[in-house]
This record gives structure tokens, sequence and C-alpha cells, in this order.
């Protein structure tokens, strides 16, 4: 097997495990959010919702760049 594979399909499965374990804590953060409570820690909790999209996006993006550089090395 390849080191670029591995590499991968690392990176895929603990961007996985990381991400599915910060989405309940994302979820209750959105639920006190969504209860319309408009003070500092509401904006801070939304903060911290937007970079955890932004970071699952790109987590992502980064996940099918690897996948496609594999392919590419492997069959190309």
């Amino acid at each position: 097997m390849d080191l670029l594979l591995w590499i991968t399909i690392g990176f895929i499965i603990i961007g996985f495990i990381f991400f599915t374990s910060m989405k309940k804590g994302m979820e209750n953060k959105l639920a006190f959010i969504t209860a319309g409570m408009e003070d500092e820690e509401s904006s801070a909790k939304a903060k911290s919702i937007i970079w955890w999209m932004v970071s699952t996006t790109a987590w992502g993006i980064v996940s099918m760049i690897l996948i496609v550089w594999w392919f590419h090395n492997y069959f190309g």
C-alpha cells in the first residue's frame, strides 16, 4: 500500500471522528441561540458554530483533494 493512501485514510477517519464528536455540542449551542437569548455569550457561540462549519467544509475539500491526488498517482 502507498503512504499517500494511508495518509488519506487516516486524515478522513480522524477528521470524521473529531467532527462527529463535536456535533452534539454544536447542536446544543445552536439550540441556545435559537431560544432567543441575545447577549455576548450567544455571539460567542454563534462564532464557534460558524468556525465549526468552515473547518468541516475545509476538511471535506482537503479529503476530496487527497482522494483525487491518490487516484491520479495510482492510476494516472
